[in-house]
């Protein structure tokens, strides 16, 4: 972690405080709703509660939304044009939430930040030097991606949790995103070890194919 006062410090402890927030209050509504046996009420009670609580989450999760438009082009950009790229993207949010209404807005400001982090996965599948990261490793900053990846599409899972096989993939390809991002995050040295040991075992049968060729 950077040291304290820096860009990503804060926006890390910002991020760790809001994902915090979340997960209390969704175990807060697991057990009230259990509790409360809310499950043997009239549908509109359950549809009350069910209100209650995406009132009490909801701006956790814009801001969480807010949090990662700037988490991601943090890693494409230099400061001074991440400032301008946020007011920018904050401006147009806005606009649209007036015109539109604020969950279009809120789509919209997501699709630009999913576009962003798949841009920064690939240039990270490739070793780009360009993108600003903590860690140099290769394997931590491949998995660093993959689970703001998987996050983003958490959070649109949000959004198209009610159409069945849009919810099903976005599940799954969260699920994927953020095991193989955790993989890559906490165990990149067994990962480049392997890695290691599998493209030198590849080397020595192309020569050994070669060489029987020949």
């Amino acid at each position: 972690m950077k040291p304290k006062g820096s860009y990503d410090y804060y926006l890390i402890l910002a991020t760790c405080v809001v994902l915090a927030i979340i997960s209390v209050i969704c175990i807060y509504g697991m057990f009230a709703f259990k509790f409360a046996q809310i499950q043997q009420t009239a549908p509109d009670v359950k549809a009350a509660f069910m209100d209650r609580m995406n009132l009490f989450i909801s701006p956790f999760i814009i801001g969480l939304i807010l949090l990662l438009c700037i988490c991601v082009p943090n890693r494409l950009l230099p400061v001074r044009w991440l400032n301008i790229f946020t007011a920018a993207l904050l401006a147009v949010t806005v606009l649209i939430s007036f015109v539109w209404g604020l969950l279009t807005a809120l789509k919209i400001s997501l699709g630009v930040t999913l576009i962003l982090q798949l841009i920064v996965l690939v240039m990270a599948v490739s070793g780009s030097e360009h993108l600003n990261f903590e860690k140099k490793g290769y394997w931590q900053r491949l998995g660093s991606s993959a689970m703001h990846l998987g996050l983003v599409l958490f959070i649109f899972d949000l959004f198209f949790y009610q159409d069945r096989t849009l919810h099903l993939l976005l599940f799954w390809l969260t699920t994927i995103t953020t095991v193989a991002g955790m993989i890559g995050c906490f165990y990149a040295e067994a990962v480049s070890d392997l890695s290691a040991r599998f493209f030198r075992r590849n080397s020595l049968g192309h020569q050994n194919n070669n060489r029987e060729a020949g």
